[in-house]
């Protein structure tokens, strides 16, 4: 077990630090320069030595994160995003006076060193210093080397600092990266466009969310900023764009937690003459896609349970799944009230036979669903811009993809009919009109859109944030998000 380690007295540091810099500059010599010519990566400063005894001279450039000093040599690692190599630096080797001067560099300071790479007495791949050069200097201490950074919202708050004390972070966000780009390979493939739809919007739909609102001074008129990109995505398809998705970021006026932040990133993507069964075999390819792109394997740990995103992923109707985890068969009580006196658990607080059931399912099974699972067919309330099931109205085509207990994407057989449309958005209305914030606002404009015609339409929605913890084993949605939103830092 590690002691902890020593307080740093980070005043009296930054002091000693702020007059080196004094020194340097009384001394004429420049602290943070304009640009370096680095000509190798550490990676391949390293790659370059092969069989050779020692290469012709190299520039590397990176993080100082170690230094020892041994008579009249000093050895330091130097850190770049490509990894660690490490420095000799010789007093009979550099020029007059540099190597007091890097014996006096502190671990953070960003350097410049130009010499050639060569293997010590114990093996170890390193760049002789002929000449370095100070490119930035670090005026705060690093964390400790032993300990690192651990405090949990100290490494959300700064990750700057997180980066650099936890390069294993960065492999993180590449995956992300990877990930994204996975996503977008596919679609493009398959003849998708991608597109950008506005952020700021008159009406914010598409989801059954809270907004955040604001003002534009110049048409004295107040936005909101999107909560999904469905609607704008649709008209384009009612325009003849068959097969188009965003991948962007929402914004959702609500808590958070290890699941929720209120700006997060989503696909949407649509295709014209699919349905939801097609969408389905999508989701499974775009998540195929996006674990290989990232080197990611199907059968994947995640928090220590075994995961399987080999397709084809199950598939169960809603009631089924209630049916199987509570043994209630919801379709046995079609009146609101004998139903609240069947299910078990806490009752629901919906009053529609639909939200009923959604929220016993969301209580009671939700959780339960471990390995990839689409649950299909929602009741038709909570559903305002899917199809009805054409055998049973009081559903939709309607799956949400469920993983580890939680939703990773949610997806419809469109809604096409402007006239059904128009009765579940005054149906929407009149729940707005009753006090629920979340209920679907009414949109005459993607109404006249319907009018011109969307013909037969599937759609997908992804968590793309939710994906990657999944696919990196994280577990909460601040560790893959860069700068993720926190409550004042002295609240």
């Amino acid at each position: 077990m590690n002691a902890e380690p020593e307080p740093i007295d980070l005043p009296a540091v930054m002091r000693d630090r702020r007059a080196k810099l004094d020194r340097l500059r009384a001394a004429g010599q420049e602290a943070y320069a304009r640009g370096y010519q680095r000509t190798h990566t550490t990676e391949e400063a390293r790659a370059l030595l092969g069989e050779a005894d020692r290469t012709v001279p190299v520039g590397v450039a990176g993080r100082l994160v170690a230094k020892r000093g041994h008579g009249g040599s000093t050895f330091a690692d130097l850190r770049d995003p490509t990894g660690t190599i490490q420095i000799l630096a010789r007093l009979d080797q550099l020029p007059a006076g540099q190597y007091e001067q890097f014996g006096d560099l502190d671990l953070g300071d960003i350097i410049g060193v130009t010499g050639p790479v060569f293997k010590t007495r114990r093996g170890e791949v390193s760049v002789e210093a002929d000449s370095f050069q100070l490119l930035s200097k670090s005026l705060r201490p690093l964390p400790d080397k032993h300990h690192g950074l651990k405090d949990q919202e100290t490494r959300y708050r700064q990750r700057y600092v997180d980066l650099i004390a936890n390069p294993e972070v960065r492999d993180v966000f590449q995956k992300r990266s990877q990930i994204i780009s996975g996503i977008r390979a596919l679609l493009d493939s398959r003849g998708y466009l991608e597109i950008e739809a506005p952020v700021l919007q008159e009406i914010p739909g598409g989801g059954h969310a809270r907004p955040f609102q604001t003002h534009h001074n110049a048409l004295d008129r107040d936005l909101y900023l999107r909560i999904a990109l469905e609607l704008h995505l649709k008209r384009l398809v009612v325009g003849g764009i068959e097969r188009v998705y965003e991948l962007g970021r929402v914004f959702r006026n609500e808590g958070i937690s290890p699941r929720h932040n209120p700006e997060f990133t989503m696909l949407e993507c649509y295709q014209a003459y699919a349905d939801y069964f097609d969408i389905m075999t999508l989701t499974e390819d775009l998540i195929g896609a996006a674990a290989g792109r990232a080197g990611i394997p199907l059968q994947i740990t995640y928090q220590g349970e075994d995961l399987n995103f080999g397709p084809p992923f199950r598939r169960a109707t809603m009631v089924d799944l209630i049916h199987e985890h509570t043994g209630v068969d919801v379709l046995d009580h079609p009146d609101p009230t004998d139903l609240l006196k069947c299910v078990p658990g806490p009752a629901p607080a919906a009053q529609s036979w639909g939200g009923i059931v959604n929220q016993v399912f969301e209580m009671q099974v939700e959780h339960n669903l471990r390995q990839p699972t689409f649950v299909m067919d929602h009741p038709i309330e909570i559903s305002p811009l899917a199809r009805k099931r054409d055998d049973d109205p009081r559903f939709v085509e309607r799956f949400e993809l469920i993983v580890a207990g939680r939703e990773i994407a949610n997806a419809f057989t469109e809604l096409t009919d402007p006239v059904d449309q128009r009765r579940r958005f005054e149906e929407q209305s009149a729940d707005r009109s009753a006090g629920s914030e979340e209920a679907h606002p009414f949109d005459e404009d993607y109404l006249r859109a319907l009018e011109y015609g969307l013909p037969p339409t599937g759609g997908l929605g992804i968590g793309i944030d939710r994906l990657v913890m999944l696919l990196t084993d994280q577990p909460s949605i601040r560790d893959v998000l860069l700068f993720p939103h926190m409550r004042p830092e002295n609240a």
